[in-house]
């Protein structure tokens, strides 16, 4: 079995990319409300502080901040991925081995992990999950993304509601 490097600060801030296995589903938007459901049961039994998020059809983005002396995130992972599945009616294809392991077939069984270093850092994963429904091409302006905790940071008054404009970028970070 792989052993995979994963960083673990207690009360650090970490950005993820967590997939669907079919990345021509639409779950995530379709069952949004079970998606939200399971992630606050877990914050209920295991807080964190969600600093942003967006949630698109097949994938989501997010930005966690633990609470102090605490760096488990991958029990966070396994029970909202786990609430989730449990959620939504067997539709899915599973293959032998998931079956054989109890596993459903609606998570890639790793994500994206990634500690947050300083305060730019954390401004640019902030800036690229906010932009992520317009550089996928679902929106023209990142305002017209219901799935986002970019209207958070508008009514709080930390961004503007046309920030990135037309579909534009920001100050080139995203590349290409």
């Amino acid at each position: 079995m792989s052993r995979y490097r994963r960083s673990f600060v207690d009360g650090g801030s970490y950005f993820f990319t967590v997939a669907l296995t079919n990345r021509k589903e639409n779950l995530l938007i379709w069952h949004i409300d079970k998606l939200r459901s399971a992630v606050q049961t877990v914050k209920r039994t295991h807080p964190f502080l969600i600093d942003a998020w967006v949630v698109l059809p097949e994938h989501m983005h997010c930005i966690w901040t633990l609470p102090e002396g605490d760096a488990d995130y991958p029990l966070r992972w396994r029970l909202i991925k786990l609430l989730f599945s449990r959620a939504l009616p067997h539709t899915e294809f599973v293959t032998s081995t998931a079956q054989a392991r109890g596993e459903r077939g609606i998570w890639q069984r790793r994500y994206w992990e990634h500690t947050v270093r300083d305060e730019e850092d954390f401004a640019r994963h902030v800036a690229y999950i906010h932009f992520n429904p317009v550089k996928h091409g679902y929106v023209q302006r990142v305002v017209d993304w219901p799935y986002s905790t970019f209207h958070r940071y508008v009514a709080a008054g930390l961004l503007p509601e046309n920030w990135a404009g037309e579909g534009g970028e920001i100050d080139g970070m995203f590349g290409e």
